[in-house]
């Protein structure tokens, strides 16, 4: 049974006489998501999203079991022996299992691969056949029959880009060998096809130029550059522009096979530096160019900032003894690449006899001998090369004595080879970009973080360009930098996503991005590397690495100190500690020395926690979810309980403190309700109370105790409801809602009564007293408070609450030594409960009734900051 993707869907099979096909699009649409991630977990929640995007129908999931089953029995019809077996079911969804050979996607990029290694080898006949092969694959764009959503529409731009990339590198091989003319009309109808690729305009100009058809090869140059600058308003490339040089001069070098326009990833020189003389060497040596060049890549357009980062690497590239290298770490998407180039391009004194960049990283690392190879053609080494790394590294030798040359080698993460290519004659230097710099290699290390704010807007803005209005696109443009947090490839993506729907502005992008559940996706539509570039820092790590990152995504955004995370990862502290500094080294977390709370605290990227939470609920089970929800609730209840002391070992206000992970606790709040973690949720929200309502959040008070409550009645916890409804009853009434207020309270009095939850009817009573003393029945109120008064004996917080409303009472009906008395009681519970709001609430009254305190004339101040024209006595 093999399956067809590169085109319209199919399966064929020796079982089957015609190739089977699915007939309903959406069944396509799951066996193609299943085939472009063959023999990996696709979760439910991914073939759901890429079935119905953003608005799936209630039935979504029984509807993909109705569409599973269908493909099950397609395949055991193409294959009635193994067919159904392919398709597993696997938590949290399913995986199609094959052999790489029975999938045309496999095999075209393997081919696709080695054909790579055999042009780089100089292997042209080789390179040109296996593109061939790989080519003859491809009858259409990927599943072009079949609807996509956002995973096949990334695929399909990739692979779109693969494709063009074997065509050019056989095309080039085929140039190589010498067979211009025939490529001439294959070359026409690909620069049709691709009129922007500028690599196919330089390989037929090549061709035509050979062909003995000069004029035409020069007119297929204005032609692009007429069609660039008035569509782009740029000029084609420099390599372009040379080769357009070399063919107005008549070089007759480029009329043999072998000297070719370079490509992008072998582009031509900058500047071509001294003549000298060629190198030959002994007999047998490989004759070394008789210069080297600037073989670096154009300056990001929209690179800014990173003035400091520019200074300090050409400080580390400084005076580096032979054999040595600095290199520029961070984590993906960072910046580290385009730093690397723009400080090549500013080090051209430092570095007189050449410049060279060569990417040695990506999917599939390359081994040694074909990253010499690569690097010796980019130095301008012509002809066969040594087979072995041996030779390979002689020659390099060789070519880099007495020459200050620069190679930046983007992507290393192997020592080994790395190590291989680092130049060992002294003035020539390496720079190398990694995620992490490989162990040994060396201590001139630039550690790359994100952009700050200011910065982080102006590459915004400088890649969204036009689409930016001139006035008014300021605060959006503020909005847009801080949800990517000063992430370059975020900021790109994101100027991405407005470039294609310019109808949006900025507003509507800022609206789209704040949404935490649809930001990747929103940041992937128009970048579709964005996603897999964040996930491969990821994929990179071992499994433990990979838990303990899926597991810190609950933790909420922001710092966090190891005891937290020591509780989400269910881990001591020496073990978490442990983790914490292997996902620092991984760039999945950064440290954040001496910050806020003092001590070391982590921090995960926003981006990175959202992705984390992705990959936990696609591969982590539900029930360890759900486990380490509840261990995180139980922390966070804990230090609210213990802020007090927390706050003295840090230095900071409690408020303060709690203000700083507001937010973050409400986000728990969710979680544990949407869990069904109900003593967890009621957990939480109590000890968030007095915090709440010191800070007057009103509606983070009524979020969080709507679902607290909800929560009480879901495990029958009666105490629970009645305070509650007491807490949103007081909720009420520092809204000033007093009909609300009293509903609240009397719900809460009766319940506490079935709970036999004594404080809870004495803090009812005290709430209801409240009401009648606002509404001027003293009456009412002063025979609610004594039975109040009683219930909270116990409860020093309902006991000052009481003695409060006494206080306001005897203000009005008795006298100011009565009021005196109360409020001196006020003082006392507060002292003990150790809370400055309420302490410096009974001070006030004393002061005031003592008559040494200030009050604005008929106001009273009923509540800790709650104040009521009432003509209340002194």
């Amino acid at each position: 049974m093999r399956f067809r993707i590169l085109g319209p869907l199919e399966i064929t099979s020796s079982a089957a006489a015609e190739p089977v096909r699915p007939r309903a699009a959406k069944i396509r649409a799951v066996l193609a998501t299943l085939l472009v991630r063959a023999n990996e977990i696709v979760s439910v929640d991914s073939l759901i999203d890429e079935l119905w995007g953003e608005h799936p129908p209630r039935t979504a999931t029984t509807t993909l079991q109705v569409y599973v089953s269908q493909l099950r029995k397609l395949l055991h019809t193409a294959d009635p022996e193994y067919g159904r077996d392919a398709l597993v079911t696997r938590p949290p969804g399913y995986a199609l299992h094959l052999d790489p050979a029975q999938l045309d996607l496999t095999v075209f990029e393997e081919l696709h691969h080695n054909g790579q290694k055999a042009l780089l080898r100089g292997d042209h006949a080789a390179a040109a056949d296996l593109q061939r092969r790989a080519l003859q694959l491809w009858r259409a764009p990927l599943a072009s029959d079949t609807p996509h959503g956002a995973l096949l529409a990334r695929t399909a731009v990739r692979l779109a880009e693969v494709r063009a990339a074997a065509l050019e590198q056989r095309m080039r091989a085929e140039l190589r060998l010498g067979h211009h003319q025939r490529l001439i009309g294959e070359l026409h109808s690909a620069v049709a096809e691709m009129p922007m690729r500028e690599e196919f305009h330089m390989l037929l100009m090549t061709a035509l130029y050979r062909a003995g058809r000069q004029a035409e090869a020069l007119r297929i140059f204005a032609q692009l550059r007429q069609t660039l600058v008035a569509e782009l308003a740029i000029e084609p490339g420099q390599p372009l522009q040379l080769l357009h040089q070399r063919i107005l001069s008549g070089d007759t070098e480029l009329l043999h096979p072998a000297p070719l326009p370079r490509t992008s990833e072998e582009s031509a020189p900058q500047d071509s530096g001294p003549e000298t003389t060629p190198d030959t060497g002994r007999p047998g040596q490989v004759p070394l160019p008789g210069r080297t060049a600037n073989r670096l890549p154009p300056r990001d357009p929209v690179f800014v900032g990173r003035s400091d980062e520019l200074d300090r690497l050409g400080a580390l590239l400084r005076d580096i003894p032979a054999g040595g290298c600095a290199a520029v770490a961070g984590a993906a998407g960072i910046g580290k690449t385009a730093l690397a180039v723009a400080a090549g391009h500013e080090l051209g004194d430092l570095f007189p006899d050449g410049r060279v960049f060569l990417e040695v990283g990506g999917p599939r690392q390359a081994d040694p001998a074909d990253l010499l190879t690569r690097l010796l053609q980019r130095l301008g080494v012509e002809g066969p090369l040594p087979a072995g790394v041996a030779g390979l590294r002689r020659v390099l030798d060789r070519l880099t004595e007495d020459r200050r040359i620069l190679l930046i080698l983007d992507g290393a993460e192997s020592p080994d080879h790395i190590r291989a290519l680092l130049p060992a004659t002294a003035g020539s230097t390496a720079l190398i970009t990694c995620r992490r710099v490989p162990e040994g290699l060396t201590d001139r290390v630039l550690e790359l973080d994100v952009l700050p704010q200011d910065e982080a807007r102006r590459l915004f803005t400088a890649a969204a360009g036009r689409l930016i209005p001139q006035h008014g696109g300021e605060t959006p443009v503020r909005e847009i930098a801080a949800l990517c947090e000063g992430l370059p490839l975020a900021l790109r993506a994101a100027a991405a996503r407005l470039a294609s729907r310019p109808n949006w502005g900025p507003e509507m992008l800022a609206a789209r991005l704040r949404g935490e559940q649809r930001r990747l996706a929103e940041l992937s539509a128009a970048a579709p590397g964005f996603h897999d570039r964040l996930r491969s820092c990821y994929e990179e790590t071992e499994p433990v690495l990979r838990r303990a990152f899926r597991l810190l995504g609950l933790v909420p955004v922001g710092p966090f100190d190891t005891r937290t995370a020591a509780a989400v990862l269910g881990e001591d502290v020496a073990k978490t500690g442990e983790l914490l500094d292997s996902l620092v080294k991984a760039q999945l977390l950064r440290r954040v020395a001496g910050g806020p709370e003092h001590g070391t605290h982590h921090r995960m990227h926003p981006l990175w926690r959202l992705l984390a939470l992705e990959c936990l609920a696609s591969e982590s089970p539900a029930a360890e979810a759900r486990a380490a929800t509840a261990r995180l609730a139980r922390e966070f209840t804990g230090q609210l309980r213990e802020a007090d002391g927390h706050a003295e070992r840090c230095g900071i206000h409690p408020l303060e403190l709690f203000s700083r992970r507001q937010d973050g606790l409400v986000d728990v709040v969710r979680r544990c309700h949407a869990a069904g973690l109900w003593a967890q949720t009621v957990e939480l929200a109590d000890a968030m109370t007095g915090f709440l309502e010191a800070r007057a959040a009103w509606d983070t008070w009524e979020a969080c105790h709507a679902l607290a409550l909800e929560a009480a009645r879901q495990q029958e916890d009666l105490a629970a409801e009645a305070r509650l409804l007491r807490s949103l009853g007081d909720l009420a009434w520092q809204r000033r809602q007093l009909t609300a207020a009293g509903e609240f309270y009397e719900r809460a009095l009766l319940t506490a009564d079935a709970a036999a939850a004594a404080t809870e009817r004495g803090r009812a009573l005290v709430g209801l007293a409240d009401l009648q003393l606002d509404a001027g029945g003293l009456e009412e109120a002063a025979a609610l408070l004594s039975p109040a008064l009683d219930a909270v004996a116990d409860d020093p917080r309902g006991r000052y609450e009481a003695h409060r409303v006494l206080g306001l009472l005897a203000l009005e009906n008795v006298g100011a030594d009565t009021a005196e008395a109360h409020f001196a009681d006020c003082l006392g519970l507060a002292t003990t409960l150790r809370d400055p709001r309420l302490e410096s609430y009974a001070q006030r009254w004393l002061d005031r009734v003592q008559g040494q305190g200030h009050r604005p004339a008929g106001w009273s101040e009923i509540r800790p900051g709650v104040w009521r024209l009432a003509p209340c006595a002194n």
